[in-house]
């Protein structure tokens, strides 16, 4: 889940915390972006990207950006990127992992197939709410809502603290 919101945080989004944001460009950009963001989770995912594989993610990470919040198409959506990319549970590794993309697929393709699965559990057993975007102005930013009641409402607490000074300010003009 946390490669999820890397993702689609890092490679399509255009607003953040405010500012316009711009994604990078080309698949260089891309993939120094994608490395510095996986380089701080815990356990990075393994595999040398490329510049290409980079753009091809990119697009991945468009195709998914509907899903968090909901949109009308983000089923739909979904479900063809897991045939798209073959998402089928098996193990691989030392120790044995439960992985669910292709045995020998590529890099872009694992990810896809890996990430799309874990949304779809998320949305199969009745938790597609957890999946949000910060409702901020000027934020589009995406997150995994893991409050007990499915309640978090912003990326951070930068726009919440935005998010109220503006709420305080609006009532007290009126």
């Amino acid at each position: 889940m946390e490669l999820a919101v890397l993702l689609v945080n890092v490679l399509a989004v255009g607003e953040a915390h405010g500012r316009d944001l711009e994604p990078p460009a080309d698949g260089a950009a891309r993939r120094a972006a994608v490395l510095d963001a996986t380089a701080r989770l815990e356990r990075p995912p393994a595999g040398a990207l490329t510049a290409a594989d980079a753009d091809h993610l990119a697009e991945v990470a468009a195709e998914l950006r509907p899903v968090f919040g909901g949109g009308p198409d983000s089923v739909g959506s979904l479900n063809a990127l897991l045939v798209r990319y073959g998402a089928v549970a098996h193990l691989s590794g030392e120790p044995p992992m439960l992985a669910f993309h292709q045995p020998g697929a590529s890099l872009v393709e694992a990810w896809a197939a890996d990430i799309g699965t874990a949304l779809a559990m998320v949305i199969g057993v009745g938790q597609g709410v957890r999946l949000r975007s910060c409702e901020a102005e000027g934020c589009s930013l995406v997150f995994f809502d893991v409050t007990r009641n499915a309640s978090r409402r912003f990326c951070g607490l930068s726009c919440q603290n935005r998010a109220k000074a503006s709420a305080y300010r609006a009532r007290r003009r009126s």
